[in-house]
């Protein structure tokens, strides 16, 4: 929830997908707290954890790649919308305060030794997903 708090100290505007990965470190919470709450399931835990983190490093290094190269990136919101783009629509109406999208995609609104946000999201996801094969390859699973 770091990205909701730097949202909110420097008047960030996020875009469809930062609240797309917003919502993968959610729901990958959420799996990791049923995976100890039920921890005999460890193993499909975190394969689930797994996919989810690998799914979220794809949409950060798409958005990191569009905020590369602006000039070649179809802004999100420009075009059809995608199934991303909608679910996100659908949440940003619901809890605005978490979910709503007001940003451009492309944005570097916020950098951190010369990183982006979508950069750093890519990092963290590819952790997660190492972690979660750590866990999976455990003697313990």
């Amino acid at each position: 929830m770091a990205g909701l708090e730097l949202q909110q100290l420097y008047r960030l505007a996020p875009c469809p997908f930062c609240i797309f990965q917003r919502l993968l470190y959610i729901v990958i919470g959420l799996v990791a707290l049923l995976g100890v709450v039920l921890p005999a399931g460890r193993l499909p835990w975190a394969a689930l954890i797994a996919a989810l983190a690998a799914g979220g490093a794809a949409v950060a290094g798409y958005q990191s790649w569009m905020q590369a190269f602006p000039h070649l990136a179809t802004e999100c919101g420009y075009s059809d919308p995608t199934l991303i783009e909608r679910l996100v629509d659908w949440l940003g109406m619901q809890w605005p305060s978490l979910f709503l999208a007001t940003g451009f995609c492309t944005s570097r609104e916020w950098e951190l030794l010369g990183l982006s946000m979508a950069n750093w999201s890519f990092l963290v996801f590819l952790g997660i997903v190492g972690y979660a094969v750590l866990l999976m390859r455990s003697k313990q699973a």
